[in-house]
This record gives structure tokens, C-alpha cells and sequence, in this order.
């Protein structure tokens, strides 16, 4: 098992040996990962590493190379996170869904409850000229600010439809 800190090294490692397509000496390491030990703690986690069977040095004056158990931890651990953001992703856009489908039955609670108050004192002079909806709210409304509050609970519930 490896430690956070060599685990770090065999990310940079694998990522500058992608970049670069040549051996990664401990002093380019060092440089890249900006990790603060000093050169010979790192040769000693690069040294756990090769045992592990991570990287290998193709000769002894050679910087160090991953192996392919380093490339398939390497591409097992992006996909791991991947999936983890996007799994978040997928959770926090439940809850948004969830929060707008909430506020929406709110208002359309708020707007039942105004139009069954205005119900009790409903008197039709006639049938409305337009089947529309704000027209039956101007003959239902017993005043101008009930009629007001119906249509601001309207516009509230289109608004958060349109969100979708």
C-alpha cells in the first residue's frame, strides 16, 4: 500500500512522462510535485514505488518510467473521480428539481387558497367574452388588490415553470 505522498509522486510522475515521453529524474519531481521534503525522501518513496511495481528505471543513471499497473491505477483513479462529480452533479440537480417543484405547489397552494376566499363572494354579471383566465380573475375578484395578489401568484408559478 502506498502512502498520500507517494501516491502525489506517481500522479506527477505519470502525468510528466505523458507530457514529456521521457524518464523523470527525483530533481524534476521535486520541482513539479512542490512538495516540501527534501530529494532524498523522494528517491526513498520512489524506491516504495518501484517494489510496488509501479514505475520502473530502464537503467541506473535514468530517471524513472510508470509501468502499466501505474497507467491502470492512474486511469482507475480518474474514472473513480469522474464519477464521483458527476454522481454529485446528478444529486444536487435532484435537489434543485425537488426545491423548484416544492416552491411551485406552494404558490399554486397560495393561489387555491385566493381564489376559494373569492369563491364565497363570487357574483357573475354574465359570462366573460374571452376564455381567458385573467379575465374570469377580473369578474371572480371581489377587489382590485385580490385580483393584484392572483396575478403576481401567476406570474410567480410561470416564472418557476420556466425554470425547467
Amino acid at each position: 500500500m502506498i502512502t498520500e505522498r507517494q501516491e502525489k509522486l506517481l500522479d506527477f510522475l505519470i502525468k510528466e512522462y505523458i507530457s514529456t515521453a521521457e524518464p523523470i529524474s527525483s530533481k524534476a519531481l521535486k520541482k513539479v510535485a512542490d512538495l516540501d521534503v527534501c530529494g532524498a525522501t523522494i528517491r526513498n518513496d520512489l524506491q516504495v514505488l518501484t517494489k510496488e511495481g509501479y514505475i520502473e528505471q530502464p537503467h541506473t543513471s535514468a530517471g524513472r518510467v510508470p509501468t502499466k499497473k501505474a497507467y491502470k491505477y492512474f486511469a482507475d483513479k480518474i474514472t473513480n473521480e469522474r464519477e464521483k462529480v458527476f454522481s454529485d452533479f446528478i444529486v444536487r440537480q435532484i435537489r434543485t428539481a425537488h426545491q423548484q417543484i416544492e416552491q411551485e405547489m406552494r404558490l399554486a397552494e397560495e393561489l387555491m387558497k385566493s381564489l376559494s376566499e373569492t369563491s364565497s363572494a363570487l357574483t357573475i354579471s354574465g359570462e366573460p367574452e374571452k376564455d381567458d383566465l385573467f379575465e374570469i380573475l377580473i369578474r371572480i375578484g371581489p377587489s382590485r388588490m385580490t385580483y393584484d395578489r392572483n396575478i403576481d401568484i401567476i406570474n410567480k408559478i410561470i416564472k418557476e415553470l420556466e425554470k425547467f
